[in-house]
């Protein structure tokens, strides 16, 4: 399972690998909370607007096939296989020239590097007032007491 930044922190790997037995989610809207670690960005950005709303707002949980779907990973393997595969992969990686690895993904990475550092900043600002609103607290309340939250409350 792969849960809020367990999910986002996908999207500043370089290689993603996913068992087909995965299953992820980013259902901070539902919490009470808002997109972190730069995802109102990035998502929308790999999926398009829609796939991104339907990721980012509703927060249901999607698989390891559906996550190469979107283009969050780039493979599903069966569960007993995913570690081997991407031990392969990363000595693949590791015989490549460190140099041109380096530069390769600092050029990849270039063009939105300022663009995700502000919206992190955004992000974390918001993310933070929304972990002490009345919203998430119903949330975690109603979590903890295995329950639907209630948020007619807050419209």
């Amino acid at each position: 399972a792969a849960v809020g930044i367990g999910t986002t922190m996908l999207l500043h790997c370089d290689l993603v690998y996913v068992s087909d037995e995965a299953r992820l989610a980013m259902p901070f809207v539902g919490l009470g909370l808002v997109p972190e670690y730069a995802s109102s960005l990035l998502v929308p950005a790999l999926m398009g607007h829609a796939k991104a709303a339907e990721k980012l707002l509703l927060g249901d949980p999607f698989t390891g096939e559906q996550a190469v779907e979107c283009g969050l990973a780039n493979a599903v393997l069966p569960a007993g296989e995913v570690v081997n595969h991407a031990r392969r992969m990363a000595e693949r990686f590791n015989a490549l020239a460190p140099a041109a690895v380096r530069e390769s993904k600092r050029l990849m990475r270039a063009p939105q590097r300022a663009a995700i550092q502000q919206v992190m900043a955004a992000e974390g600002e918001v993310f933070g007032q929304r972990l002490r609103s009345p919203e998430a607290r119903e949330a975690f309340q109603a979590f903890f007491e295995k329950r639907k939250p209630d948020f007619s409350k807050f419209s």
